[in-house]
């Protein structure tokens, strides 16, 4: 019997209203065809300004996974989560953007993020992906070594500019700032950049972290380099751990192009090696703080052990666990109750404008085996315990 089946605490703060919409959310999530299809109508009606839809996914898949269109309008859920000793995450969930006055506008809002949570516990990080700052391409031509247009030059500058001016904003204000991670071909020159930021304001403690994708072959021999590094030149390291969401994507893009599948060969392999980077932080918290974003049951409770044995306490300044808004409630709010650090990736933007995110979601959930039975399994144990009150 897992520790995380605590249903009550789960859903705590989910009316019977909430989690009846949530469960037809998810029984339809769980055919990929009607996922598939729900998704192509979505994208051609949103387009299109249809705004009768805009209304339809504000009280489906914007109210289970979205925060709210502003950041003050998803403090509601903020306050409600951090009574519950739960952190949110605010994530800016526009994507699918490429132009620099867009870029410019997605850095101005990380700043914002930052000072919002300037001295608030109940945000205890700030967020931002790589492509909300400058293009893929830029990324993936500085990784290769590319020599650089003039054009191109000043464009990887404006990036970095970005970055300066956010790490330097997150020191100044004491905040936690995690740079996420995406596709592995514009991966090496953001891990460059991120870590230059480290090594310019981790000096006294780790404010800028990177994020490592375990789902991804090579990276305990990267974390053992960066570990090095960091020691040679005296900072401190801040990781957030995922298994990795592009799977598909990766490994057709290798087959095309004839170059090594970057992926692990499957899924024991990925966790393998999520198990193997838990590890390296316990052994390394001199140097090494972490935030575990899984929603596997298994991993989670394998950093709690090792907690444990390690006499460490669950409120331990160095460890976070953390999860998708709308998600796996029931690991995250049994961490809440028991007092760890755990936090909601909380998304927020205009509804038109994180559409493709919540498709994105919406995928996922249908292509990541059993999480979709997982929810519905728990909800509707939810509602029968309910029912018998």
């Amino acid at each position: 019997m897992s520790i995380f089946n605590n249903t009550q605490i789960a859903f705590a703060d989910r009316s019977d209203a909430q989690l009846r919409k949530a469960y037809w959310m998810f029984k339809a999530i769980e055919q990929p065809a009607i996922t598939n299809i729900g998704i192509s109508a979505l994208n051609f009606t949103v387009k299109n300004n249809f705004p009768f839809v805009t209304g339809i996914v504000r009280n489906t898949l914007f109210e289970q996974f979205c925060g709210g269109e502003t950041r003050e309008e998803s403090m509601k859920v903020v306050k409600q989560m951090f009574k519950r000793h739960v952190g949110s995450i605010f994530d800016y969930a526009i994507e699918g953007k490429a132009e620099e006055a867009l870029f410019d506008q997605t850095c101005e809002e990380i700043k914002q993020n930052i000072k919002f949570a300037e001295g608030n516990p109940a945000i205890p990080f700030v967020v931002f992906k790589p492509t909300g700052f400058g293009r893929i391409e830029i990324y993936e031509e500085v990784g290769r070594g590319t020599v650089l247009t003039n054009s191109q030059k000043e464009e990887w500058e404006r990036v970095v500019k970005r970055y300066e001016e956010v790490s330097q904003m997150a020191f100044d204000r004491n905040v936690v700032l995690m740079i996420d991670a995406e596709e592995t071909w514009m991966q090496d020159a953001t891990d460059e950049l991120v870590n230059q930021m480290m090594a310019r304001f981790n000096k006294e403690k780790p404010l800028i972290w990177n994020t490592i994708q375990m789902y991804r072959t090579g990276r305990m021999e990267y974390l053992a380099a960066d570990l090095q590094r960091a020691k040679e030149e005296g900072y401190y390291l801040g990781y957030k751990f995922v298994r990795g969401a592009y799977m598909e994507k990766e490994r057709e893009r290798a087959a095309a192009m004839n170059y090594p599948d970057p992926i692990q060969p499957n899924k024991q392999a990925s966790d393998d090696n999520y198990n193997a980077a838990i590890d390296f932080v316990l052994k390394n918290l001199d140097r090494v703080s972490a935030f575990f974003g899984t929603h596997n049951e298994k991993s989670t409770e394998l950093v709690m052990n090792h907690m444990q044995a390690m006499g460490l306490t669950n409120d331990h300044p160095q460890i976070h666990f953390g999860q998708l808004y709308g998600m796996s409630d029931n690991i995250t709010y049994f961490l809440g109750a028991e007092k760890y650090n755990v936090c909601k990736y909380l998304p927020y933007g205009p509804v038109k404008d994180v559409v493709p995110y919540l498709t994105r979601r919406a995928q996922e959930n249908t292509s990541v085996a059993g999480q979709t039975g997982r929810e519905l399994g728990l909800i509707d144990r939810e509602l029968k315990r309910r029912q018998k009150k």
